[in-house]
């Protein structure tokens, strides 16, 4: 194999390849081979008879996604699955140990310190999220001169990565110079350290999870922007308060996208890693984080092995809280084409 590729840099280099595409050249000559394959076996297929042009084009258009797919998702978790078997450390072959790196997960105080902190940031993050969202997209569906401009404002903190982010809120959160705190001295409060705090820590990055829900409230406004006015309507003739309209119309006809919102943001708060990355797991290890333990073990301190364990417990947790939002949508959540069928199916259920 050593070999293979010795020959695809000499052939590259031979030909005046630029010396900084080199380390990419013997990826991207497997992939052209792929789909040179690819293509010479659809157009055998089409030239045969056997396919149907469109139907190749189809399979064509496709294996760009199944291809990339397969070598950078499906393969590297296969990996990651049997390295967490094995004692790996990189510079050393791996070892197989079975079950020693989950084994020494329960032993672990740093992995159930990991545990705590992104159980804590969890809960209390993402129902804060899911609402302040929600109550902003009603506040930004009123027709009202100018609220295009308010819409993009409270959008535009979404398109700042994480760490840039993190950057701003340090200084925001600062101690002595920090905007919060400046604002507090006025008052005639002496703020807290925040981020040098253990006890103030995790609150700033709650507070600071709250400034990107611009995303949320962009799907919320779809949702409503297709709710029926005759149901606001028919509402108002009953004699209906505002609180009642929505609770009674918009809640339900939107409980499809509070679902979704909800189940995107408890996966993304799951894997919350930047915050962690950025102060360093934070005083007293508060802020460490599921997704930074891993990569410290992964990336720092190269345990591959127990990193790739640490890896899977993470997804089988999300799997299970997935699965368990899923099972309760049936109980809060209203489809149209449901109509009374969904409603006699949960009475069904409730009675069993």
């Amino acid at each position: 194999m050593n070999g293979i590729i010795e020959g695809i840099y000499n052939f590259y280099e031979g030909i005046g390849m630029p010396a900084a595409l080199l380390p990419l050249l013997p990826f991207l000559t497997v992939i052209a081979l792929v789909f040179a394959i690819i293509f010479a076996i659809t157009r055998l297929l089409v030239k045969k008879r056997i396919m149907h042009t469109k139907t190749a084009s189809f399979y064509m258009f496709v294996s760009v996604w199944v291809i990339g797919f397969l070598l950078f998702t499906v393969g590297p978790m296969i990996f990651s699955f049997y390295i967490s078997f094995t004692k790996w450390e990189v510079v050393s072959d791996p070892q197989w140990i079975g079950l020693g790196n989950y084994k020494m997960l329960f032993k672990d105080t740093l992995f159930y310190k990991s545990l705590s902190v992104t159980f804590y940031y969890t809960l209390v993050s993402v129902p804060l999220q899911v609402i302040l969202s929600f109550a902003i997209a009603i506040l930004m569906n009123l027709k009202l001169r100018g609220i295009y401009i308010f819409r993009t404002i409270y959008y535009l903190p979404t398109l700042v990565q994480g760490v840039a982010q993190m950057v701003l809120f340090i200084w925001i959160f600062n101690p002595n110079v920090g905007l919060v705190n400046s604002l507090l001295r006025l008052v005639g409060i002496e703020g807290p350290g925040w981020f040098s705090s253990p006890d103030w820590s995790m609150p700033a990055v709650i507070i600071m999870s709250l400034w990107t829900v611009g995303g949320n409230m962009i799907i919320y406004l779809a949702g409503l922007s297709d709710i029926p006015q005759s149901l606001y309507e028919a509402a108002e003739i009953d004699g209906a308060t505002a609180a009642r309209k929505v609770w009674h119309v918009t809640l339900p006809q939107i409980s499809p996208i509070l679902f979704f919102n909800a189940v995107t943001s408890m996966i993304g708060a799951f894997q919350t890693f930047t915050q962690g990355f950025m102060i360093n797991g934070g005083p007293d290890n508060s802020l460490l984080f599921y997704a930074y333990y891993l990569y410290q073990n992964a990336f720092m301190w190269f345990k591959m092995g127990y990193g790739s364990a640490l890896a899977w417990v993470l997804f089988v947790i999300i799997l299970i809280f997935t699965a368990i939002v899923f099972r309760s949508s049936a109980l809060w959540v209203y489809y149209e084409t449901e109509q009374n069928g969904g409603r006699k199916r949960r009475v069904r259920q409730k009675r069993a």
